[in-house]
């Protein structure tokens, strides 16, 4: 299935169109195709500031399917001709949304890779086929030259919604859903795979995007790709696609729901079997048991049939390309002790394709804390002292919304007392790999950071997350690049890089980026960047 993609530029782009057309983006207003140049009539126009909702209608004329025919390959070869970089040539009708009467029976119009063709070549190849078309059943039709591409991304299967509160198989269902903590890989490079950070919203109205921020290195991988950094400023440009889950994130979460199914039937059995060996107990303790167990059995069926439920409704995701989410924005060349304060440059924005994302149930920036730890567990590692807990809230389902920036004062000076009653930074994450994990942000920086593939032998400044304790597991595993930490109240502490220790298996400590740093740099690059607004609870 194709889709027609708008042309991804901001309020600039938007006067480049309407200088010279100034119906640019009512003419075709509700497809995201704006317009460089329509002849014929000017179509309707509403007084107020709220423009038309156009409907695109089909049209029919069977007496003249051969000299259409004709005519598109003759269009087509002008087009070529004239260097016209052209991406569909479609003959439709158009009705105001709500009504039934086309207001144009016809109209031919021709897509252009956005960027590529001014407002005069829009003229004189509108011209051009006019008088192709003059002579023709289609002489009356009128032309336009639309920007706007066909698309691949709107073929894969939205990512499913997440309601904790109300999904039965929460832990299962996570890894195919756009809760942050997403995993993402370069379609390109699927054995390669990293965390979503955070969601930002560009523009506004037609033109509003939604990125996703991760880790250079998780979309550019070292060594596959080169570290020259690449911005997308049209969507005619090559641009690496992303997919959602990454390989190994896929392949994992589906042996997990099958495991589950495995490990709940077993258990079926076991119960079931107490339950025949009590069968010929009357005690009332026997009836208690038993009643005990089949309440056991009615739930692990229940489980069992909605995580079939669930792997039904993701094997149509198998193939990556049915996975693909956006594409990559813009990438920063990785550099290390970049700036004044030495830390590391290491960010990446994923432009997401606005089909993939249900947002009526989006939940924006929020991170899912219930992973392996009840409501209690919760309180007890992030306000382990009574003295320090005057603040503890649960996050209503276990989902902790980020907001705010904790700045450099807060990381040298923490407020928080760990379980030692020491002050320190007590933090959370949500990785692609290791899910929901607890730590320690470290109060100096630490002096490390290489980057061997791309012939960097330099080290940079990073904060190091420590682990919560011996008793928790690592704060974060490979795979877990570019995972958005948290303090316990939700303030946005930095980026997860890399991880370190005395070996691979050991791995006691990670570092992070702080985001006071990585936030300026994004507001640098884009001025009109903000974070996703904070989404409430329905529920």
């Amino acid at each position: 299935m194709l889709s027609i993609g708008g042309n991804g530029h901001g309020d600039e782009a938007a006067l480049r169109l309407t200088a010279h057309y100034p119906p640019a983006y009512t003419d075709f207003h509700g497809s995201a195709t704006p317009c460089i140049y329509k002849n014929g009539s000017l179509w309707p126009v509403r007084p107020e500031a709220q423009p038309y909702t156009r409907e695109v209608r089909p049209v029919s004329l069977p007496n003249s399917v051969e000299q259409w025919r004709s005519l598109l390959l003759s269009i087509g070869a002008y087009l070529d001709s004239a260097d016209i970089k052209f991406t569909f040539i479609d003959p439709l009708a158009y009705a105001n949304a709500g009504e039934a009467r086309p207001f144009c029976p016809l109209v031919i119009v021709i897509g252009v890779k956005p960027g590529t063709v001014t407002y005069q070549s829009a003229v004189d190849v509108v011209t051009h086929v006019a008088e192709m078309l003059s002579g023709t059943d289609f002489a009356q039709a009128e032309v336009a030259v639309v920007e706007g591409e066909r698309v691949r991304h709107a073929s894969s299967p939205m990512l499913l919604p997440f309601d904790p509160l109300l999904d039965n198989v929460p832990e299962e269902r996570k890894p195919f859903t756009s809760t942050l903590g997403i995993s993402i890989s370069p379609r390109s490079y699927p054995n390669y795979g990293g965390t979503g950070s955070l969601y930002y919203q560009l523009g506004s109205g037609p033109e509003k995007r939604i990125l996703l921020l991760t880790c250079a290195h998780v979309v550019c991988p070292p060594p596959k790709l080169p570290n020259n950094g690449t911005t997308i400023t049209n969507n005619s440009q090559p641009h690496e696609e992303i997919i959602s889950p990454g390989l190994e994130a896929f392949d994992t979460a589906i042996q997990t729901i099958k495991v589950e199914i495995g490990r709940q039937a077993v258990s079926i059995d076991v119960w079931q079997n107490a339950i025949n060996r009590l069968a010929q107990n009357q005690s009332p303790a026997a009836a208690d048991r038993r009643e005990e167990n089949q309440a056991h059995i009615k739930e692990a069926g229940r489980k069992i049939t909605h995580l079939n439920k669930l792997l039904t409704s993701v094997q149509d995701r198998t193939h990556p390309d049915n996975r693909v989410i956006g594409f990559v924005r813009h990438c920063e060349p990785i550099a290390v002790s970049f700036g004044p304060r030495g830390f590391t440059k290491d960010w990446a924005l994923i432009e997401l394709n606005s089909g993939m994302i249900d947002w009526d149930t989006f939940l924006g920036n929020k991170i899912y804390v219930a992973t392996r730890t009840c409501p209690a567990e919760y309180g007890e590692i992030m306000w382990p002292q009574a003295a320090d807990s005057a603040d503890y809230q649960y996050p209503p389902d276990g989902l902790l919304q980020a907001f705010g920036i904790v700045n450099e004062n807060e990381l040298r000076n923490p407020q928080h007392l760990d379980v030692h009653n020491q002050p320190c930074l007590l933090v959370v994450k949500n990785g692609a790999t290791s899910g929901t994990t607890f730590g320690r942000v470290n109060g100096l920086e630490s002096y490390v950071r290489y980057y061997h593939p791309y012939g960097i032998a330099e080290s940079s400044m990073e904060f190091a997350v420590l682990n919560y304790d011996r008793d928790h597991c690592r704060f974060s595993e490979p795979g877990d690049s570019g995972s958005i930490v948290l303090d316990r109240n939700g303030k946005i502490v930095g980026v997860v890089t890399c991880g370190g220790g005395p070996d691979t298996d050991s791995t006691d400590r990670s570092y992070l980026t702080p985001y006071f740093d990585i936030h300026d740099q994004l507001v640098a690059k884009y001025p009109g960047l903000q974070l996703y607004p904070v989404v409430n609870p329905v529920n």
